[in-house]
């Protein structure tokens, strides 16, 4: 299996992208990061993941998306 380039990479938003979507949006990206992340902590414990830092940059992704959620729905 080829490993993703970074523009097959959809759950690495830029922050500025992350900001301008709305609520359902992020939660949407917040679930599809998560789904992205189980399944590289998958592959790694079947040691099928070449690169491991993946793991730490999805980890990241969700704390993002995580907080660009919570700072919007604290502003409504």
């Amino acid at each position: 299996m080829a490993a993703k380039t970074k523009a097959e990479k959809s759950s690495r938003l830029p922050v500025a992208d992350l900001r301008a979507l709305d609520v359902d949006g992020l939660r949407g990206k917040l679930a599809e990061t998560r789904r992205e992340l189980m399944d590289a902590r998958m592959k790694h414990a079947v040691a099928q993941i070449e690169r491991t830092s993946d793991i730490k940059a999805l980890r990241r992704q969700v704390a993002r998306v995580l907080t660009i959620l919570n700072e919007k729905q604290q502003r409504a």
